[in-house]
């Protein structure tokens, strides 16, 4: 019986002391980026995006608050399945468009107030930290 015990505390320990190695551990962490361009277009709605806990991704798309488990270390970038409210509003189509392409996108690189999530294939989403 002690050995179950001391083994379920070891395995605690570990799994407390297990180091964040997605882009919030890169200088993404305790910003809110705010979407400034998609695919080298200016995005004219405010869409944001946070890392409110080690693995996860949320934020405020142009209608709807979304939030995606991101699993793969820095700097590649895997955001999915993401989950987001069903309100309607006015800039639907960009929300879409931001949401579309945040589930495709496959990198990712932080530099100061600059975050780019991109793919091999050449879409981007370009971030910059609010504040």
């Amino acid at each position: 019986m002690k050995t179950s015990a001391a083994i379920a505390v070891a395995l605690l320990a570990v799994n407390g002391c297990t180091r964040d190695e997605t882009a919030a551990a890169y200088g993404g962490a305790d910003k809110v980026w705010r979407v400034v361009e998609i695919d080298d277009i200016p995005f004219a709605s405010r869409a944001t995006l946070t890392f409110p806990a080690p693995g996860q991704i949320a934020g405020d798309a142009p209608c709807n608050s979304y939030s995606a488990a991101i699993t793969v270390p820095y700097p590649w970038f895997d955001a999915g399945p993401i989950v987001a409210t069903k309100k309607r509003c006015a800039d639907a189509s960009h929300e879409a468009r931001f949401l579309e392409a945040l589930a495709n996108m496959s990198l990712s690189e932080i530099l100061r107030d600059t975050m780019i999530l991109s793919t091999p294939e050449g879409r981007s989403i370009i971030f910059k930290a609010d504040g």
